[in-house]
């Protein structure tokens, strides 16, 4: 791995540095509607599906993977003019809570048993992500109050891992978050 600089102690290499660059980016074009959140989205997931496996982090790793077919989903679904947010129903909240709630208390046996590394965080963020990236490429605002807590709970769990930089990335992804959810609440109520 090449170290690019030191900071605390703390080796931010060459992956590490060019993966929250370019997933910042994405997340940040995303708050926007913007059509071109997909193809930085795409980019800075496939760098971080290396670094992932790198610390094995199996969920994360996987995760990235369904990042790089959603931003190929978002890239076409979303069409040239970008997002044009909408709400979900009542019913398909409860759907989607339901969901991610029995999905997680499945999946983390099943990763321990694999031997990753930290299956219950792990396992969170890979299914919560999953629904928020559903939603987002289905132009839902409720995707970013979703985005907010999985990012939150990586903050935390990346910290464990001592991937400082990345907890940071998510950090700042969580005030994106905020920032997206605002943004598309506003839209959401102009159509």
């Amino acid at each position: 791995m090449i170290v690019i600089f030191t900071v605390l102690n703390y080796p931010v290499t060459l992956l590490e540095l060019l993966a929250v660059i370019t997933s910042l980016t994405g997340v940040w074009l995303g708050t926007t509607g913007s059509r071109f959140t997909w193809p930085w989205w795409l980019i800075g997931s496939a760098l971080y599906a290396v670094l992932f496996l790198q610390y094995d982090l199996i969920a994360s790793a996987f995760l990235q993977l369904v990042f790089i077919a959603g931003a190929i989903w978002g890239w076409f679904g979303w069409g040239k003019t970008g997002a044009k947010p909408g709400r979900l129903s009542s019913k398909f909240r409860l759907i989607w809570f339901l969901t991610l709630i029995v999905s997680w208390f499945l999946l983390a046996p099943t990763l321990a048993r694999i031997g990753a590394a930290a299956t219950w965080p792990d396992s969170f963020i890979l299914l919560g992500s999953v629904i928020a990236q559903i939603l987002m490429v289905r132009e839902k605002f409720e995707a970013w109050p979703i985005w907010f807590v999985v990012n939150i709970v990586a903050t935390v769990h990346y910290a464990n891992q001592e991937l400082w930089f990345t907890s940071i990335l998510y950090i700042v992804f969580a005030a994106v978050a905020i920032v997206g959810w605002r943004k598309w609440v506003v839209k959401a109520n102009s159509y």
